[in-house]
């Protein structure tokens, strides 16, 4: 049995080097350009979470002063400290002194920086300016069009993608030879279906689910994500589309509280099985449609039972052809 449950594998299958970042070989590249030449520019890392953006960040740092990387790093979370106060105490306050390396200058990272607001923003793209030659911004988000313009266009912008599942691939067969796990082949696929591209949410499932067993399946996997099977939601959509709304119902219900299953989850599964149904593709585009509505209504607080229920009425008059 596993005996390293207290570990964060996490932080234990961080990459240490630019070679260990799988699935962003072209930003690879081209930040170890400018890392070797000793002299980069204000960074932004955009792309989705889990992608290797603030990996990319520390080694990055690591290259540039060695082992005196802790005295010339700052590293803030800006979800956490978003206000304006920490651009001009903490941030400005390292920025102003010269770095203690050949280097001359010193790095701040701001990871989730789209979460800070507009005044912080304005105040940052300042302390840019006034302290380049002391400092330089190594910015992460998810979605660079929250970053105030004046700020990305004094950085190169680096778009990370999501890794695709030959990628995903080798950081499930790297955890399961490090931790001896038997990683059934069945299992790879559900792995990176449940992960959806993000490399920290797979590190964390293969170790909730080494937490059970050595033996990782794909029943296990489905029995940890708890997602809606999409053979479940199949029967759901067609009773619906057969005119059953009752037994649609009914099933959906089940499925949500037998699986412990949240709206959102549910309609992004039923948005996938939508493609897979036997219906006309123009109508299979109306119903898209109306799921993107009634996820909108959700994430706006609605009530999840009403507003599937909505959603399954959908297609029930999409099954009679009134929709």
């Amino acid at each position: 049995m596993i005996n390293k449950e207290s570990e964060i594998w996490t932080e234990k299958y961080r990459p240490e080097t630019f070679e260990e970042i799988i699935g962003q070989d072209e930003i690879v590249k081209r930040v170890k350009n400018l890392t070797d030449s000793l002299n980069i520019p204000h960074l932004l890392f955009a792309g989705p979470a889990g992608t290797g953006k603030s990996s990319l960040a520390l080694i990055t740092v690591k290259q540039l002063f060695g082992e005196k990387w802790h005295e010339n790093y700052l590293e803030l979370n800006a979800s956490d400290e978003r206000g304006i106060d920490v651009i001009r105490q903490k941030v400005k306050d390292f920025a102003r002194t010269k770095a203690i390396h050949s280097v001359p200058f010193k790095v701040i990272f701001l990871d989730e920086a789209d979460a800070l607001t507009r005044e912080a923003q304005q105040a940052l793209r300042r302390t840019m300016e006034n302290y380049t030659n002391t400092c330089r911004f190594i910015l992460s988000c998810n979605y660079s069009s929250k970053i105030i313009d004046p700020i990305q266009s004094r950085c190169a912008i680096f778009r990370f993608k999501l890794l695709e599942k030959k990628d995903m691939d080798k950081i499930i067969k790297r955890i399961g030879e490090g931790e001896k796990l038997n990683i059934l082949e069945d299992a790879y696929e559900s792995l990176y279906e449940a992960s959806e591209g993000d490399c920290r949410r797979v590190i964390n499932l293969i170790q909730a689910t080494a937490s059970i067993s050595v033996n990782i399946t794909k029943e296990l996997v489905n029995t940890i994500v708890s997602n809606a099977k999409p053979k479940d939601i199949k029967v759901v959509l067609e009773y619906a589309l057969s005119g059953d709304f009752i037994a649609a119902k009914d099933k959906l219900l089940d499925i949500m509280l037998k699986e412990s299953i949240s709206g959102q989850d549910v309609i992004k599964a039923i948005q996938k099985e939508i493609w897979n149904l036997q219906i006309e593709p123009e109508i299979k585009v109306r119903l898209t449609e109306k799921t993107g509505e009634i996820e909108f209504r959700l994430v706006e607080g609605s009530d999840e039972f009403i507003q599937l229920e909505s959603l399954l009425a959908s297609f029930v008059l999409a099954g009679q052809g009134k929709i």
